[in-house]
């Protein structure tokens, strides 16, 4: 096809790609992909901010990579600079799979079409913290025994001299990488300076894309908006993915942290640098916070709860700051005075502050301040920039509605906004099946958990194990996991702790087995396949009152109208998202069990459970839910397992 300056014909050019080039090579021809992705560029022709809502299975990334690509080829027929374009997503593997399958995969099929006449090429992009500084590197290596160390770290730390990423050290140890990456201060003036070299390619004008988190692209926002020296070169526009993470990294980035590893990584570095009294002193100001800190994280925890906790860190900060100030080395004595200062802030709040907590990345609580008026701070760093913008998520919108997402942004009055639902092309009615008992387990009160464990243990028998519970507490989690272990002995059950991934992992490797987790369960991690056949939500997951929601209310007449508003439709879409666990292919089919008895027929929230799932069979019998699987099952699955 030849490229030409109408918009027409880059319309034409997705067509192409979408109904002919694509299903060429076995990929399924999906009506709703292509129109997805004509409205994304549509939104990059027109400088526009396109909402787009995709389901499970609709291909969102090939959607937007296909506009965008297209875009690049419209802008150069048309004579505009060659400018990347920023692809934002929270999720690393994302990140890395659109790097080394999605772009070698489409660059390939495009090249033989003689759509393009080079691959298309994209750079990830992470902060300083990321990469190695070669001096700090060779000065590490120069103080250190090697043949001390444990044998695959000091493997790690020599690879280093090889690789610029030190995620790509698998097994490098904190204390190392702390040692070796480029500090937040760097005035390095090597010519021969593989961080500055790797800068100066990303902004060579060779890279298509570049990749980052929101967490990066919100930095580099800031940065424009302020006059300060941009993170990235001039780009035509920006794709948010997995952007439903935009409000909570906004909060962050608008405000303070103060997370268990802040003290303990200033502890380490103290120590490193032979300070060790005033590490010894900060630690023991502040064990009673990080013991705090260090056990699960709990929504309804108040952060109230730690604040007093803060009193010793608070007193003893100074001290420090004080004493060591002129000798501590620059990125040291920056992560001090920023400890310090987090504190301080948390300590005082004050009323144009938001304090709350949130789940920091080990699974513990971690402790923020934010802005109150989050939005205006949005339009001004972020939307004001007047570029092409696409965001797009599974869970933005409640069945079309947008309204939540654009009151929490900013976007509910901006004019460029376009919204755009993309249904999933699963055939729930076949695949899935909605279970709410007749008479749900108490949610409350002296035996609730013996009843949710019974209903429990009775959906197990029907399913024959592949479970996946999903509670929106660590407490009730932990008390139903002790009456499973003696309900159901010759399960395999697994209870998600601090450690996740690997949880994660083994319930993977157990065909059959029993998962029962909580927090970032919730999203995150793919359960393809017959590892999650029933998925079981004991409750409705509505978000527990904080001073984010106290502020929010002040904003709305009456509480009728915030539940409606809010409250409602954020826990439609975290059910969403607890649900997109278990259907993530085509062929995958499962059981859903919602067990709170605020969902069941005719209770307060029946129709909103019902509105935020895809349209399916919904029985109260547990007899259906064994017949439902048995119909869809191969015999084997019957074989794993559970007992």
């Amino acid at each position: 096809m030849k490229t030409t300056d109408t918009r027409q014909n880059a319309h034409a050019e997705i067509d192409h790609i979408f109904k002919d080039l694509l299903p060429a090579k076995g990929m399924a021809e999906r009506p709703a992909q292509a129109a997805l992705s004509h409205r994304m560029l549509d939104a990059m022709l027109d400088g526009g901010i396109a909402l787009c809502d995709a389901g499970t299975g609709i291909g969102k990334t090939y959607a937007y990579l296909v506009a965008g690509t297209v875009f690049h080829r419209w802008r150069a027929a048309n004579g505009q600079l060659g400018r990347p374009l920023l692809i934002s997503t929270s999720s690393i593997a994302l990140q890395t799979a659109v790097v080394k399958e999605y772009l070698p995969f489409l660059s390939c099929l495009l090249m033989a079409d003689g759509m393009l006449d080079r691959p298309l090429r994209a750079v990830i992009r992470k902060g300083k913290a990321h990469y190695v500084c070669d001096e700090r590197l060779m000065r590490r290596l120069g103080h250190v025994d090697l043949s001390k160390k444990n044998r695959q770290a000091a493997e790690a730390l020599l690879s280093l001299k090889e690789h610029l990423d030190l995620d790509l050290a698998e097994h490098l140890s904190g204390y190392d990488r702390e040692r070796v990456c480029v500090p937040q201060l760097c005035g390095c003036k090597r010519e021969a300076c593989r961080y500055r070299l790797f800068l100066e390619a990303c902004s060579s004008g060779h890279f298509h894309f570049q990749i980052c988190n929101h967490n990066l692209l919100l930095a580099d926002a800031i940065h424009r908006a302020t006059g300060r020296q941009p993170l990235f070169p001039e780009y035509g526009g920006i794709i948010m993915d997995e952007a439903h993470r935009l409000p909570e990294t906004a909060r962050q980035m608008f405000g303070v942290t103060l997370a268990a590893e802040d003290f303990r990584g200033l502890i380490r570095s103290l120590r490193a640098e032979r300070y060790v009294l005033a590490a010894e002193y900060l630690e023991e100001a502040a064990r009673p916070l990080l013991r705090a800190l260090s056990q699960p994280w709990e929504e309804i925890t108040p952060i109230s709860h730690y604040i007093p906790l803060l009193a010793d860190p608070e007193s003893i900060l100074p001290t420090i700051q004080k004493q060591l100030n002129g000798l501590l080395s620059p990125t040291q004595r920056m992560k001090l005075d920023r400890l310090a200062g987090a504190v301080s802030v948390l300590r005082k709040g004050g009323s144009e502050l938001v304090l709350y907590t949130a789940e920091d990345s080990q699974g513990g609580a971690m402790l923020c301040a934010t802005i109150s008026d989050l939005t205006s701070q949005l339009r001004a760093a972020l939307w004001q920039q007047r570029q092409p913008m696409i965001l797009a998520s599974g869970t933005m919108a409640v069945g079309t509605d947008f309204r939540r997402f654009k009151e929490e942004t900013g976007l509910l009055t901006d004019g460029r906004v376009a919204e755009s639902v993309a249904p999933s092309p699963f055939d729930y009615k076949r695949n899935c099946l909605l279970y709410l008992p007749q008479f749900p387990p108490k949610q409350d009160g002296e035996g609730c958990y013996d009843e949710l464990a019974a209903e429990i243990a009775d959906l197990l028998d029907a399913a024959h194990g592949h479970a996946l519970v999903l509670f929106t507490s660590y407490a009730a989690m932990s008390s139903v996991t002790e009456r499973l272990k003696k309900l159901r002995p010759g399960d395999t059950l697994f209870a998600m702790g601090r450690n996740a991934a690997h949880t994660m992992e083994q319930f993977k490797a157990s065909p059959g087995s029993v998962l029962l987790a909580t927090g970032a369960a919730w999203e995150g991690f793919d359960f393809p396949g017959d590892c999650v056949s029933l998925l079981i939500i004991p409750r409705l997951p509505f978000a527990c009152p904080d001073a984010m929601k106290e502020k929010e209310r002040e904003n709305y007449a009456s509480l009728k109208e915030f539940l409606r508003a809010v409250v409602v439709p954020e826990m439609q879409i975290k059910l969403r998202q607890g649900f997109g666990r278990a259907i993530r292919t085509e062929t995958d089919t499962c059981v859903v069990a919602i067990l709170d008895e605020r969902a069941a027929r005719g209770r307060r929230y029946h129709q909103a459970a019902r509105a935020a799932l895809p349209e399916m069979p919904v029985t109260s019998s547990l007899h259906t839910v064994e017949r439902f699987i048995r119909r869809v099952k191969a015999e084997g699955y019957f074989q794993e397992g559970t007992a």
